[in-house]
């Protein structure tokens, strides 16, 4: 298992990374392939003791999501003010997971079939980077660069993800093997603001990143036009055939959620 840190300072996490230690919060997603033994770590860097990274902070430019901060906490902390993104959390895994998974763990992993990540795009959220060299911010867009793969330097810590558009009817949904404790076989997230003519969709697990898909976008805004909405969203996607479903499958089910997801926001907006 290699040695362990636990800082209880960014500052201090930062020069343990700087040193090639890897992060590690939760657990719940870097120790699969350690246990699994396909994995070896020299050095943990363990972030669980860094309390400023495990606060929600709400201000006039938007929520602030620390790294650290479980999902179990966005289940109920945010449940009036980001309803898609508590509803994400709540389908992660097991209650016990979701006190120790964390939204950093999941934005990081950068998974297609991050549930945490569907809504943030659809929030157009910003990733916060904090290195001993400074502080950035990137847009999830492009801190997403390919299958588990991000945009994130060695030295660099990913410190909060900010959310500062996420007004209107929204609503995540999945659809996997059983109805919990599962990864997705696909996953769709749209938000729909009529009085300021905003409309966002993003799915997961049917193209090498989470997808936010703009083509869709205008369908989303009429309401007669689910059936479009559907085909719109079906032809963003490229999705793959694996052990969990084929390609096809992937496609039939998520033109179903389109669909019904549409629908279910014009519903809620009437």
């Amino acid at each position: 298992m290699g040695t362990t840190s636990s800082p209880t300072t960014v500052e201090d996490a930062l020069k343990a990374l700087s040193n090639g230690a890897r992060v590690i919060n939760g657990g719940t997603d870097v120790m699969v392939p350690v246990n699994e033994g396909r994995d070896w770590v020299d050095s943990w860097l363990n972030l669980r003791n860094v309390e400023s990274l495990r606060v929600i902070e709400q201000s006039h430019d938007g929520i602030r999501i620390g790294a650290g901060v479980t999902f179990a906490k966005i289940e109920t902390s945010l449940v009036h003010l980001a309803p898609a993104l508590a509803r994400a959390a709540s389908t992660v895994g097991s209650r016990q997971i979701r006190n120790v998974a964390t939204i950093g763990g999941n934005v990081a992993t950068a998974s297609p079939a991050g549930d945490s990540i569907l809504p943030l795009l659809t929030y157009d959220a910003e990733v916060e980077l904090v290195s001993l060299r400074g502080t950035r911010s990137v847009p999830l867009t492009q801190f997403l660069v390919g299958p588990k793969r991000t945009s994130r330097e060695p030295d660099e810590l990913l410190s909060a993800i900010t959310i500062r558009d996420f007004q209107g009817a929204q609503h995540f949904a999945k659809v996997g093997t059983r109805n919990a404790m599962v990864i997705s076989i696909c996953s769709i997230c749209a938000r729909l603001d009529r009085e300021r003519g905003i409309a966002r969709v993003a799915a997961g697990s049917v193209a090498p990143t989470p997808l936010l898909i703009h083509s869709a976008e205008e369908a989303l805004l009429r309401q007669n036009a689910a059936a479009e909405f559907s085909r719109l969203v079906v032809e963003a996607s490229s999705p793959i055939s694996d052990h969990r479903a084929s390609a096809e499958y992937r496609r039939h089910a998520l033109g179903v959620l389109a669909e019904r997801v549409h629908r279910l926001l014009w519903q809620e907006t009437q």
